[in-house]
């Protein structure tokens, strides 16, 4: 099975997007959030580092991410194991590294989240942040 990782960069009650290619097999033309294909031999935050840096030019934050939820999804009939990530700090300024991934990138406020490519990870992503106020 596939496995795939996504991160939800979180800064001031906004969480970067990315527009997706309307060439992409998977869920194409839809805001979703950045991450892909986990390498063999690389675990889950290991690829995650590695997408964000590639697709957004960003360096996670050492203990800045914070599991989500995992779920298996079928964008394109087969199996995919789907594993999101909050991500509250980095280095860097996020820009649209990898255009054949992402037509653009937009912050977006969590109140007028769009629609993402899974209920449950954006459900997961607005409870994440809606916890992490409460304990503030």
């Amino acid at each position: 099975m596939v496995r795939v990782v996504v991160g939800a960069l979180v800064r001031e009650d906004r969480v970067l997007l990315g527009h997706r290619s309307a060439r992409k097999r998977a869920f194409p033309g839809v805001w979703d959030l950045p991450g892909g294909v986990v390498e063999d031999g690389e675990s889950e935050r290991q690829a995650l580092a590695r997408e964000l840096r590639e697709e957004l030019g960003v360096r996670i934050a050492s203990g800045a991410t914070s599991h989500l939820c995992r779920v298996v999804v079928r964008p394109a009939g087969e199996p995919v194991e789907l594993s999101a990530w909050l991500v509250t700090g980095w280095q860097g300024t996020p820009a649209n590294l990898a255009p054949d991934e992402h037509d653009e990138i937009e912050w977006f406020d969590l109140v007028a989240l769009p629609p993402l490519a899974n209920g449950l990870v954006r459900r997961s992503l607005l409870r994440a942040v809606r916890d992490d106020r409460a304990d503030d």
